[in-house]
């Protein structure tokens, strides 16, 4: 989870105390939980009170707005006055609103890292507490939410030497050159990838790219090279400068746009002037060709009060539920609505999410917000109506006895995450980049779940499969002795609107899998055959095989697993394209099995 270190005097100067904090540890501990925040370590008493920190550690992912000291601190404010903070510098989708300060962004760097937001701050002296709360933001923002600057990336600038409009343009990492940060004579980007640590650090970005992002004023000055390095000149913010250019860029623009906000509203609660900058593409985004940032984009999400009941166990009223959301920073209406994949209008309240969130995918954030605002403590403990006893499921004892056959085969466990990338689920595990290929990516792209709005493009796919989670293990363990032998039980979930029940049903299936892979050069269809024969075996179970079409594995040397006249599961020899997609140099044969399904 993040951790933050805040100067201690400006954090409770932000928070609303005064300076003062609270008069208690335990005081100081409970406040935090508005923010799922705790307190990792106190600040030292003995130092003096402009240098002392506090180290925050926040439990929730989904809050970036939370990463830095403004605001964590906005949080705990809000929530103690009830009073929403006003931005009015945002520009909105519906309106038409001047810059005086452009950046034109060219085609050119268009394939490479295509968006970027940004505005000034003015207004104010930067002090170090100050800058080191900004840079400390601006590497939690790049390096955590970002996925270490390949979807995001922040540039602090001084405003003074640049000569307007900016230029952002994709340009051959040989033919430009100029002084980082913490370098003293002028390199090219390919020398900066190969030289400077920073460079050096990040060249897996960009080191592939034919082209690379570059930053200038209109004069050629140059002011990055992102999302490595700032010029050692206009890139060098220091204590004492009163007027900045913030940059981001990145690969998704509701993300840099998102973090744009964020930076943009903290400096705005440090007492900085927020004017806005304009967005000028030479090709089409989502949110148009010119946008004026910072720019308010997030879109109202209505919960009904019966949701609200069921998932909190007490039945609050719309004027209470505003009133909690207030506390949260979060402005609501109530009135009639439609959840989201619903059709009957239900009373409830309209949430919008504050200019630094976009955490609302569902009724059910909502609802979370409302239980925060109206206090913990305020739910009255009650005893669970119902006598049980804990225990395992039935099919989780059945993984169990399918985990020791497969152990005692000589196979290795191991645990993967559910979620995944488009690149491992999908792309990998098509064999051939074919019309035909093409048909059945875009059919598994109609069957694999997609996360609304993943913090990563790592964790931004539900799998549907075991074997993709096994082909990743395989395609890094090149350096170990063969044969591998590895499996895997676990969920897989995949879309499907054919449950019995219609009305209940949330359009996706969860399964429980077993998955194994032999990566061997002696490995063939006659391993997996074998193998699949030992388990029904010991599992005292009649099985049946077709022949298989499954695009994964080889054509012929496939094979459907049937139980009961079911399909239940697959195996045979990976295909060469598969095995080449993931870098896997040896024969590999894998399968997997629905253990629901076997068990029932």
């Amino acid at each position: 989870m993040p951790k933050i270190e805040v100067n201690e005097t400006m954090f409770y100067e932000l928070a609303g105390t005064n300076g003062k904090g609270w008069k208690t540890r335990e005081e100081f501990e409970d406040a935090l939980t508005c923010a799922k925040a705790e307190l990792d370590e106190d600040s030292d008493k003995n130092l003096p009170e402009s240098e002392r920190v506090l180290k925050i550690e926040l439990n929730d992912t989904n809050r970036p707005d939370l990463w830095g000291t403004a605001g964590c601190a906005r949080q705990l404010r809000v929530y103690s006055s009830g009073a929403k903070p006003e931005y009015p510098f945002f520009s909105l989708p519906c309106t038409t609103q001047k810059a005086a300060y452009t950046v034109k962004v060219e085609k050119s760097v268009q394939q490479v890292r295509p968006y970027l937001a940004g505005f000034i701050a003015k207004g104010k002296s930067i002090s170090d507490p100050l800058l080191r709360d900004m840079i400390q933001t601006q590497e939690k923002l790049a390096w955590n939410f970002g996925r270490k600057r390949r979807s995001i990336s922040m540039g602090l600038y001084r405003v003074s030497p640049v000569k307007w409009p900016i230029i952002y343009k994709g340009v051959d990492p040989n033919s430009v050159s100029f002084v980082p940060l913490q370098w003293d004579v002028p390199l090219t980007p390919t020398e900066i990838l190969r030289q400077h640590p920073k460079g050096k650090e990040f060249a897996f970005i960009l080191e592939h790219k034919p082209v690379h992002p570059f930053l200038t004023d209109s004069q050629g000055g140059v002011l990055s090279y992102p999302p490595i390095i700032n010029s050692a000149d206009i890139g060098a913010v220091q204590v004492g400068d009163s007027e900045i250019f913030v940059e981001l860029t990145g690969t998704d623009i509701t993300l840099v746009t998102l973090a744009a906000s964020i930076v943009a509203c903290d400096l705005a609660d440090n007492g900085f002037t927020i004017e806005p900058v304009e967005i000028q593409y030479e090709y089409d985004t989502p949110f148009g060709r010119n946008i004026v940032y910072p720019y308010y984009f997030q879109e109202p999400v209505f919960c009904s009060l019966a949701r609200i009941e069921k998932f909190l166990g007490e039945k609050l009223n719309a004027d209470e539920c505003v009133q909690a959301l207030a506390r949260m920073g979060v402005k609501a209406e109530k009135g009639k609505g439609t959840e989201r994949r619903q059709t009957v209008e239900d009373e409830g309240i309209t949430a919008w999410p504050p200019e630094y969130r976009n955490d609302f995918l569902h009724a059910a954030d909502v609802a979370e917000d409302v239980m925060i605002g109206r206090r913990l403590s305020s739910f009255k403990p009650e005893r669970p109506a119902d006598s049980t006893v804990g225990r395992l499921l039935p099919v989780t004892l059945f993984s169990r006895q399918v985990k020791e056959i497969f152990i005692g085969m000589g196979y290795q466990e191991m645990i993967y995450n559910y979620l995944g990338s488009r690149k491992h689920l999908v792309d990998n595990m098509c064999p051939t980049t074919s019309k035909a290929g093409q048909q059945i990516t875009d059919e598994v792209v109609r069957r694999i779940i997609r996360i609304a709005n993943p913090m990563t493009e790592n964790y931004e796919y539900v799998r549907d499969s075991v074997i993709a989670s096994l082909m990743e293990s395989e395609s890094v363990s090149s350096h170990s002795v063969y044969p591998h032998k590895i499996f895997e039980i676990g969920k897989i979930a995949y879309r499907d609107n054919s449950e019995k029940n219609p009305k209940d049903s949330t359009g996706t299936i969860t399964r429980q899998y077993a998955g194994f892979l032999h990566a061997d050069k002696e490995a063939n269809f006659n391993t997996a055959a074998g193998l699949l024969q030992t388990l029904f075996y010991y599992l005292s179970r009649e099985y049946d095989v077709e022949e298989s079409g499954d695009q994964r594995f080889i054509p012929g040397r496939a094979a459907a697993v049937l139980y009961k006249g079911r399909r239940i599961g697959v195996f045979g020899e990976i295909h060469p394209k598969v095995l080449e997609n993931w870098d896997i140099t040896v024969p590999c044969t894998a399968g997997e099995i629905d253990l629901d399904m076997l068990y029932s």
